[in-house]
């Protein structure tokens, strides 16, 4: 198997495992269970940056600022779903990101979407449509958090292709990271101690959060985006198989449709995007 692709897919392994554990931390605070996961790989990327020269500061900081507080809002708004709508339908909705970063780079970077882009994205909001429609699981407080985190996805996107031949990868999910553990500490009045094997969950989130994003990096680094995107929806077939095992969560047909037809969606629009225009073929 190609290497890329071996490790997008553990990297999507090991994200499925920290949002089962996010999920089966239900009493503990989202900001909490943002914490732990920002812990976990601050505490390994910052020694390694010092030791290595890696720029902290950098040389865009508004922007590494703005890029950290957007990835907060998503995954704090993510955390904050799976506590009340099906792991499966949380994940589906939230990978919609793409379509919003898509519009916002069309605005912000003046990048082009071309006329199979629509068409794929009109698919993956039809699945939405559906899925919200069908499951009744899906209440509209979770169904208004997991858009909300796909938004703000879409615009961490846009930010990391803009910041991307800037700045040190590093550098920018420092800034993430750091920025999100200072976050959570407006909320510790809201914290509790964790009890008993709560302590395994938040320390194995950190570590599956890091394992996830050396892989991803690692991926990324080996093969093209076009290439490994597709296989980044495991993490939702992942989902689908834990949540039904670790948390009895079944789907209807219709439920199942929906999420397929999000996929279908989204894959096709990556599929679009490396498109020729026909004008460009001539």
């Amino acid at each position: 198997m190609n290497r890329g692709i071996a490790f997008i897919l553990i990297a999507t392994f090991s994200f499925a495992i920290m949002n089962v554990l996010a999920k089966a931390l239900s009493g503990l605070h989202p900001m909490q269970i943002v914490f732990f996961r920002a812990a976990g790989t601050f505490v390994f990327i910052m020694p390694y940056m010092l030791h290595h020269k890696i720029s902290i500061v950098g040389k865009h900081p508004k922007l590494l600022g703005l890029r950290a507080i957007t990835g907060l809002l998503s995954l704090a708004t993510f955390f904050m779903a799976i506590k009340i709508i099906p792991l499966g339908s949380v994940l589906s909705l939230r990978y919609i990101g793409p379509i919003f970063g898509a519009i916002l780079a069309f605005y912000f970077l003046s990048e082009k979407v071309n006329k199979w882009q629509w068409v794929s994205f009109i698919i993956a909001f039809s699945g939405v449509v559906v899925l919200k429609g069908f499951d009744l699981r899906v209440s509209y407080l979770g169904f208004t958090l997991a858009l909300t985190s796909a938004f703000f996805l879409g615009f961490v996107f846009v930010l990391i292709r803009y910041l991307a031949t800037r700045e040190h990868y590093l550098t920018i999910i420092n800034y993430f990271m750091g920025i999100s553990i200072l976050a959570s500490f407006a909320f510790i009045p809201h914290w509790r101690m964790p009890i008993q094997n709560e302590w395994y969950a938040v320390i194995l989130i950190g570590i599956f959060g890091l394992i996830g994003q050396i892989f991803m990096t690692r991926a990324f680094s080996l093969q093209e985006a076009a290439v490994l995107a597709p296989f980044k929806y495991m993490e939702i077939v992942y989902a689908l198989i834990m949540g039904f095992i670790f948390f009895d969560e079944s789907y209807t047909l219709l439920s199942m449709a929906g999420i397929l037809l999000i996929i279908c969606g989204m894959v096709c629009s990556v599929i679009a995007k490396n498109m020729r225009q026909p004008e460009l073929a001539k």
